[in-house]
């Protein structure tokens, strides 16, 4: 038996013999409220909208040889995260918790327990059922994030068993810590509305990470000029980011309330406040305005608000906009002078744009932030990015050696000079990249 056939077998073994175990009761309580419900549905297509999003925004700016294979390696997060969220992945987030640190991976195994009661702990007028799905959307685009780090490079045999194992053992425990009502972030006062924390900072440090493992791609050594393949796509995928991430950050309010329209307001004007702090950067340094720029710099200041969303005034979303693209553009400009070879900018833009946005919480959050007079809780916060730090790259840097142990992480040369697109799917973008005998 070859080692890529024995580990999905042994998962599968792993799940038969929890099944057989009886999972605890949940806690039942809450009042289902119609308009929340319908918010709700809306709010979690709208984030699933985000990852095709995604991959049209990280296909469009990498070479035209790599545009499928970068595109794919987004959309199969929709697929392998669903199916580990019903089996354990929604129990070690939101499961009974184990001393603050991790759930119960058998409260809700294989969803049971998951169904049309709302549960108080989480979102008292919503079933669990729909909490539990608006929740996967979140878990799915996560590891999506971390591919343009390491665009160009990586064998997706190996993608695929890296997903599932940052899934379960870096997301699950950072969602639990941050948004279960018993993990210790949470306890401690840590604020994150939307995922500033458990989604962006955790993917940016993994990326960091990720493209110092897999080492530099042989164009980045030769110094090539790299051409996006596809402008247009860039575009595309930056409107439904931006669309979808109304459900993302307005959606974590948990029903149709006047914080839902905050954080969609906060969340609109960060984004285009962002935008146009790059442009300014940009035309300041001699550049002419592009496309790409304008549009990473929206997905910077979606980032940065995603954790303050719901705590602050929309006076302060426009200074945290402006804020996190300046710091993400110098990031993007020290990595350019530097070796590392993240690939589409995945730590400047979404671990530094988170960093900035978790900071910025404890600043202008209007309850308890700096701007009240108050220490506690900016305190909290760098003492929280700190462990998150510490936690996502020291966990990263360990999954990534388990599965170049188990799947070689990295294509061979003569793969990564014809494309992943060819070596490692057999397709291409367009019919000129395809071989004469294709």
């Amino acid at each position: 038996m070859t080692r890529s056939a024995a580990v999905p077998l042994a998962l599968l073994l792993l799940i038969a013999v929890l099944a057989l175990v009886p999972a605890p009761p949940v806690p039942a309580g809450g009042t289902l409220n119609v308009g929340d419900v319908a918010w709700m549905l809306s709010a979690t297509g709208l984030v699933l909208l985000m990852t095709p999003g995604l991959s049209f925004f990280y296909g469009g700016m990498v070479s035209a040889r790599n545009v499928v294979s970068t595109m794919l390696q987004s959309f199969i997060a929709m697929g392998v995260v669903s199916v580990l969220w019903v089996v354990v992945g929604f129990s070690l987030a939101f499961g009974d918790s184990l001393h603050g640190l991790i759930g119960n991976p058998l409260t809700f195994f294989m969803f049971h327990h998951v169904g049309a009661a709302p549960d108080p702990r989480f979102a008292a007028t919503i079933p669990l059922l729909l909490f539990a799905l608006f929740q996967l959307k979140f878990a799915i685009i996560t590891p999506a994030l971390i591919t343009g780090a390491f665009a160009e490079r990586i064998r997706f045999s190996s993608y695929l068993l890296f997903i599932c194992l940052f899934s379960l053992f870096i997301y699950a425990p950072l969602a639990h810590w941050t948004w279960h009502p018993d993990g210790f972030l949470h306890r401690m006062g840590v604020l994150d509305f939307a995922g500033g924390t458990v989604v962006h900072m955790s993917a940016g440090c993994a990326a960091f990470v990720g493209a110092l493992m897999l080492g530099r791609r042989r164009s980045h050594e030769r110094s090539e000029s790299h051409e996006p393949a596809n402008v247009p796509f860039v575009i595309l995928g930056t409107g439904l980011l931006w669309f979808g991430w109304f459900g993302f950050n307005a959606g974590s309010a948990f029903a149709a309330s006047a914080t839902a329209v905050l954080a969609f307001a906060t969340t609109n004007t960060a984004a285009a406040s962002a935008m146009l702090t790059w442009l300014a950067l940009d035309v300041a340094r001699g550049r002419k305005p592009s496309a790409i720029a304008a549009c990473v710099g929206a997905v910077v200041g979606l980032v940065a608000i995603t954790p303050a969303a719901g705590y602050v005034t929309i006076q302060s979303s426009l200074v945290i906009g402006l804020l996190a693209s300046a710091a993400s553009y110098a990031a993007v400009h020290w990595k350019t002078r530097s070796v590392l070879d993240d690939t589409l900018d995945v730590f400047p833009c979404h671990g530094v744009g988170g960093m900035v946005g978790m900071v910025a919480t404890g600043i202008f959050a209007t309850q308890g932030g700096l701007i009240t007079g108050q220490w506690a809780l900016f305190l909290h916060h760098l003492l929280a990015l700190v462990i998150v730090v510490a936690f996502t790259m020291g966990g990263s840097y360990i999954l990534y050696r388990v599965t170049d142990a188990i799947l070689p992480l990295r294509v061979d040369e003569e793969a990564e000079d014809v494309g992943l697109d060819l070596a490692q799917h057999g397709e291409a973008a367009m019919p000129s990249l395809l071989p004469a005998d294709a």
